[in-house]
């Protein structure tokens, strides 16, 4: 990912532009290089268009129609108006909103403590960094598969750890949990709750990195004028961190609601929307009605109905990131009214919470007041220490308790990765009668030899290396040329085609799965992996394509401007200097889009129903049978699975961070 401080709206950077004189009237209607950007756009458009506007516009009749036996019948707007009344639509719009804003809040203050914690190491920073990045590495389904085991009320370590600590009594007796031993994923007031918490561990490590980069990019010269002025270290973080991190914070908050508002897998893989619907999203709602019920209009307006929340998100999104280019108009409000502003919406937003949610407001107050104090704790006692001239003793503790709350995070961070690792070396007498739980005795192979015995296991890996790889080479080859023409080239619609290109990235894969099948049919594509080659750049294509342009844009211009001067043509220029420089940004797309094909299920659930054609996601679902679970196959699985993404971003790790680092700066 190129940049989340800026990563910004594409900007035109004409190289040696001529006079007005010298332009052809089309040019001048339509711009300079509109040539040139409609040859370099049209991949793009050629994708977005067949696979995710006209599956959309196929949706938008699709949902004023309701299905009689074999035919589909024009109601008009009845489906809409049915919501108005629909109990199950209302509580998946709030169970949405519940469930985003509290992730959104516990990853924000987890992961600038985290960056911040980062930040001041100077030894093993690198290393650290690669560790707390892997829950956002490793495939939803080994997330899912992993915290469906740990959390379990019977069986699962978290009940054991927390009795043996004595932490799970003082819980129930804190009225955190009803009673203990607790049922985190079945019981209706705690399976909220523990989806967030799943949720959080998955999104840390992505907060962590992008305000990693922020901080690199402040300058250390504003902390030491801060210094000199003799500042605390609270107030250097309230008037010098939090300020530089601004728009990394917008930017990374409003991208990650997007994801989170519109997240399928992780909650169908933990709870299935129960118990009851009190985890049920507004797209499994979807889902529920177009599939489970065969009631394709009703589930086409459940979507549909919620894309103005998510274009505000996007327009938010858009004007954020033209605020970084300069390009922002001026603010209407100023003065009182503009600095209360945020702190009114803060108070109707925490107003909205505490009545959307009472039973999880106060805990999740509790436990956020409980990490803040001791943050707040920490900076007191190191600020004193400064304060009386005790600089080696507030170094020393400063450095105790970073320690302390990195070994928390770590643990927090591979606790469930190593729970995976030493059950897949477990004989399926251990994990049965879970002897020797945090160490197998002895260990063995026996998961790994059962699982390609049982299971078409190879078939699957090889078939999701395939279509990763394939995906990925269209998604990236696109999005170079794509992103290269919104952020170089002169032409009319430069920002509606971004804006564009951002709206169909979060569209939900719900509303795209139902018209893309009929699609497939048509073309007797089902059931074959050119389906899902073909399919996934609808979600990796245009982030690749909008992130990618911000990174060209950050490129100095002067550069290209000296290629075409001795002589080079644009696209000499494009080929041999700029993609070049844009090696790191180029990585890190690649990085993020082969993670997305990876890790996708929606999709390969849905089109591929044969075994031979399923793909890793998809084919360690159908383990599960009923209520028999292989956990020592699925731990074996789920460890082979995440390998390879895991080398991927150890190896292609600086590149990200100065791919990151990089977009940073230019904001």
């Amino acid at each position: 990912m190129r940049s989340v401080r800026s990563a910004p709206a594409p900007v035109t950077r004409p190289s040696s532009p001529p006079g007005p004189g010298s332009l052809t009237k089309t040019q001048r209607r339509l711009g300079r290089d509109w040539r040139l950007a409609a040859l370099f756009l049209a991949p793009t458009a050629v994708l977005v268009g067949g696979l995710v506007l006209v599956p959309i516009a196929r949706s938008i009749v699709t949902s004023t129609t309701e299905r009689h036996g074999q035919d589909n019948v024009f109601v008009g707007l009845d489906n809409y108006l049915a919501l108005a009344g629909d109990e199950q639509f209302r509580t998946g719009v709030v169970n949405s909103f519940v469930f985003t804003a509290y992730a959104e809040i516990f990853k924000v203050v987890l992961g600038l403590a985290a960056a911040l914690l980062l930040h001041r190491r100077r030894r093993g920073r690198a290393l650290v960094t690669g560790l707390l990045l892997m829950p956002w590495v490793v495939p939803t389904v080994v997330t899912a598969f992993s915290w469906r085991s740990l959390l379990d009320p019977i069986f699962g370590s978290v009940n054991a750890l927390l009795t043996a600590s004595g932490i799970g009594p003082l819980l129930a007796s804190a009225h955190l949990v009803d009673s203990w031993p607790a049922g985190w994923l079945s019981d209706a007031s705690l399976a909220m709750p523990s989806v967030i918490l799943v949720n959080v561990w998955k999104g840390v490590p992505f907060f962590t990195v992008c305000f990693l980069a922020g901080l690199k990019a402040i300058p250390a010269d504003q902390y030491e004028a801060a210094t000199i002025d003799g500042t605390s270290a609270w107030q250097r973080f309230v008037h010098v961190t939090l300020p530089g991190l601004r728009h990394v914070i917008t930017v990374t908050v409003t991208l990650s609601s997007i994801w989170t508002f519109n997240n399928f897998d992780l909650i169908w893989l933990l709870t299935q929307g129960g118990p009851g619907n009190v985890t049920a999203p507004y797209v499994l709602v979807a889902y529920s009605k177009a599939i489970l019920q065969l009631q394709y209009g009703a589930g086409a307006a459940v979507t549909l109905v919620m894309l103005p929340i998510i274009a505000a998100l996007v327009f938010f999104l858009v004007r954020t990131l033209r605020a970084d280019t300069g390009n922002r108009p001026p603010p209407r409000w100023t003065g009182r009214s503009r600095t209360a502003l945020p702190w009114v919406l803060a108070a109707v937003f925490t107003g909205v919470l505490a009545w959307a949610s009472p039973h999880i407001f106060w805990k999740a107050a509790v436990v956020l007041g409980v990490i803040l104090l001791i943050a707040a704790a920490a900076g007191r006692v190191v600020s004193a220490l400064e304060a009386r001239g005790g600089r080696r003793a507030s170094s020393r503790v400063s450095g105790v308790g970073s320690g302390v709350a990195l070994a928390g995070l770590l643990a927090f961070a591979l606790g469930p990765l190593y729970w995976i690792a030493v059950t897949a070396f477990k004989s399926e007498g251990q994990v049965v009668t879970r002897e020797h739980d945090l160490w197998p005795t002895p260990w063995t192979l026996e998961q790994f030899g059962a699982l390609f015995t049982n299971q078409p296991f190879g078939r699957w890996y090889l078939n999701t290396v395939l279509v990763s790889a394939a995906s990925t080479a269209v998604a990236l080859a696109c999005a170079a040329l794509g992103g290269y023409a919104l952020a170089r080239l002169r032409f009319r619609g430069t920002q509606g085609f971004t804006v564009t290109v951002l709206l169909t990235y979060v569209m939900p894969g719900a509303l795209l799965f139902i018209p893309l099948y009929q699609l497939l049919i048509g073309v007797r594509l089902t059931d074959s992996m050119w389906s899902l080659v073909l399919t996934y750049p609808t979600f990796t294509l245009p982030f690749a394509t909008w992130l990618l342009a911000g990174y060209f844009a950050s490129i100095p211009a002067e550069l290209e401007e000296a290629a075409l001067v001795d002589g080079c043509t644009r696209v000499q220029a494009f080929r041999r200097v700029v993609l070049p420089l844009a090696k790191p940004g180029l990585l890190a797309v690649a990085l993020f889009t082969l993670t997305n094909a990876w890790n996708e299920f929606l999709f390969a659930f849905v089109f591929i129903t044969k075994d031979e054609y399923k793909t890793l996601p998809v084919g360690m679902q159908s383990m599960i049978a009923g209520d028999v679970v292989p956990q020592g196959q699925l731990a074996a699985a789920s460890l082979l699975v995440s390998i390879p993404v895991v080398v991927m971003y150890a190896f292609g790790q600086r590149f990200l961070s100065e791919g990151l680092t990089a977009g940073a700066v230019k904001g």
